[in-house]
């Protein structure tokens, strides 16, 4: 049985911990957190406020890393040099430079798991698409679309107030809420030639991260993406992700796989799975890819996101704040 620990426990942790207790092969025997009143919140486990602590004191094969952006990086160092495998919240990292140091922290210890939960790519929904794709049965890829519409009140930024500053967050809208989508899109679209982009706030907030951006983002494939996300929405409206074909038109939107048939009739291929009890756009793929981490421990394999899959996302947002800064297209370096 594979022994866990959960460090950080914030409103991530709130899917994770549930997650790690369904599955019968693995013990969560460990929690670690600042914050002391939170010690009752998870019961029958070890508590501590220091992960160094944690790590000297517990004999452990995972720990989850849900810190905020910033304690990525010198958690999941501390956990991989005493030998742990980590799974690790996105994003990978604060920005591209810090994201090659994990990249380079995982190949030096050839013998440590580093995966980075990009739970999306496990729906069911995406991964029909991704077939879809790889089948080249409706030609090429002309367009990618994706965006983000959701809404996030002042009391956010207010009540954690890392998530408003760059040294901490690494960014606003594009880091926090949509990784996911750039994610995908570039999975989709495959090696990205360039981007222009924008990055602005809408709102009156007084935080240092952008509550809004834009992009076009040109791969190399000759496919054009559209790319919108944004916190000043009413409310939060379900993420849309659209493939244009040659042939054809792709839609996942409310966690739904759809084509536009010839007759402009919506056809429903697949729908994802939904987790009660959660806000609706986690999904319930979390646990699906907790799941195939764990089972890469115990055989030894090599099935999941590592650090340099989770790189592109982080060198997308870069790019649109550099070229937001600059006013001009960004080459994508490989």
């Amino acid at each position: 049985m594979l022994k866990v620990a959960v460090i950080g426990l914030g409103d991530i942790s709130k899917i994770h911990i549930p997650a790690i207790k369904s599955n019968p092969n693995v013990e969560l025997v460990a929690v670690c957190d600042i914050d002391e009143t939170l010690k009752d919140t998870v019961t029958g486990v070890n508590f501590y406020t220091d992960y160094h602590e944690l790590l000297e004191k517990e004999t452990l094969d995972c720990v989850h890393n849900c810190l905020p952006h910033h304690l990525h990086y010198p958690a999941t160092k501390a956990c991989v040099e005493k030998g742990v495998h980590v799974f690790q919240e996105k994003p990978l990292s604060l920005n591209t430079e810090e994201g090659y140091e994990l990249v380079k922290l995982e190949q030096e210890h050839e013998e440590v798991k580093l995966g980075v939960c990009l739970q999306n790519r496990f729906n069911e929904s995406f991964e029909k698409l991704q077939e879809l794709v790889t089948s080249g049965q409706y030609g090429k890829i002309i367009g990618i679309k994706g965006i983000v519409s959701w809404f996030r009140p002042k009391d956010y930024y207010d009540s954690k107030p890392w998530r408003g500053k760059m040294e901490y967050a690494g960014g606003g809208v594009m880091i926090n809420q949509a990784l996911h989508t750039l994610d995908l899109m570039q999975l989709i679209g495959g090696e990205i030639e360039s981007i222009r982009g924008s990055v602005d706030n809408l709102l009156d907030y007084d935080i240092e991260v952008e509550d809004t951006a834009t992009a076009n983002i040109k791969f190399k494939n000759g496919a054009s993406g559209l790319f919108f996300a944004t916190v000043a929405n009413s409310g939060n409206s379900s993420v849309e992700l659209q493939v244009v074909f040659e042939e054809e038109k792709f839609t996942i939107k409310d966690s739904i796989l759809t084509r536009l048939n010839e007759n402009g009739r919506k056809e429903e291929i697949i729908e994802d799975k939904k987790l009660p009890g959660t806000k609706f756009y986690y999904g319930a793929s979390h646990t699906k890819l907790m799941n195939q981490f764990y089972t890469c421990i115990e055989n030894n394999s090599q099935d999941y996101v590592h650090a340099k899959d989770a790189l592109t996302s982080i060198k997308m947002i870069d790019a649109i704040r550099q070229s937001s800064e600059l006013k001009k297209e960004i080459k994508m370096e490989a």
